[in-house]
């Protein structure tokens, strides 16, 4: 089995944040977007994952470090590709040709889910959906009566189905995706302007291959700030009897922690309230203040301060006032 990544989206709606890093490894819970989503599919997996393949733009040797770690943890060999146009999803899946082999699961690192994964590999294709209120914004797919997909359509204005695409797709010829998806540019076959998966979809199905969908229990969305903060707290209930989220070196001084709350490695917290939901990187420091539903990264300082709703990156420091704010890496602030 080998697991596709694209990644390769700039994540414009959550800057600050992502002017130093890609979203996809922007923490949840402690752990980057994409590692959660790879480690959720590869405990899911009966077939061991053999190959990790990323698609991603210039993000630099730091996050492919990173990239390489997260493929190891579960065993796997890392593979990077680039995407140096936004072509389309269809066009960043291509990008990881060598890599279409075989049975493939491509799942985009967007979002983050509660959801069954385990499937039979024989099965031709399986796509991932979950119904939505107002399907005008997603794909989506209809289905007859046998339950397997008779159309897939890309945003219509006009309802066609409420069943969206969540963004996790199946394929047990990743071969048969690949040339497909190269068919498409070869000829130059867009929608809405871009190299639609959507459409490489629609032409397999045509084709004969049988695709049939998978709904998902929750669709955990990390686009903005506001969505990040929402997914980190359902993360930390979900994960807070699976995992160790507070890490044992924890140096609290006359502090308070209201589970659930991650918090990592040489965290020292003196004279302050921290919880519920809230997630605290590696030598992270809080003196004298309150903080509650609140991500807040790696060897940042905060004092004084009484936050709510809040994102602080990496290497912050910040010293204030009641608020709700979102501050990116490296940066400073003071009341």
């Amino acid at each position: 089995m080998k697991i596709i990544i694209p990644m390769a989206g700039r994540g414009s709606r959550l800057r600050p944040h992502t002017l130093t890093i890609p979203k996809p490894l922007i923490p949840v819970a402690g752990k980057p977007i994409v590692q959660r989503i790879v480690e959720d599919l590869s405990a899911a997996l009966d077939e061991k994952v053999e190959e990790v393949a990323f698609v991603i733009g210039d993000f630099g040797a730091e996050a492919e470090r990173e990239l390489h770690k997260i493929a190891g943890s579960i065993g796997a060999q890392c593979s990077i590709y680039y995407q140096e146009k936004p072509l389309g999803p269809g066009h960043a899946v291509l990008c990881a040709g060598p890599s279409l082999d075989g049975h493939c699961l491509v799942a985009f690192a967007d979002t983050l889910f509660k959801a069954n994964f385990t499937f039979n590999p024989q099965e031709e294709g399986i796509i991932w959906v979950q119904k939505v209120d107002d399907p005008s914004s997603f794909g989506v797919v209809k289905v007859d009566a046998n339950n397997i997909i008779t159309d897939f359509v890309e945003k219509s204005p006009t309802f066609v189905s409420d069943l969206a695409i969540v963004g996790i797709y199946y394929f047990n010829d990743g071969a048969r995706l690949r040339d497909t998806l190269q068919h498409m540019v070869d000829e130059d076959i867009k929608d809405k302007g871009e190299y639609q998966l959507t459409s490489a979809l629609e032409i397999l199905k045509k084709d004969g291959v049988r695709f049939r969908p998978s709904q998902i229990e929750e669709w955990l969305d990390c686009g903005n700030k506001d969505n990040v903060l929402a997914t980190n707290r359902r993360i930390l209930e979900l994960k807070e009897k699976s995992e160790k989220l507070v890490a044992d070196d924890l140096n609290t001084i006359n502090a308070v922690i209201i589970p659930p709350c991650y918090i990592g490695e040489g965290v020292v917290v003196s004279n302050s309230v921290i919880g519920p939901y809230v997630s605290l990187g590696n030598n992270s420091s809080i003196e004298d203040s309150v903080i509650s539903n609140s991500v807040i990264q790696n060897n940042t300082k905060v004092r004084h301060a009484n936050l709510d709703n809040s994102m602080l990156g990496n290497e912050v420091d910040y010293q204030g006032e009641k608020s709700e704010i979102s501050i990116g890496d490296f940066s400073e602030y003071r009341a």
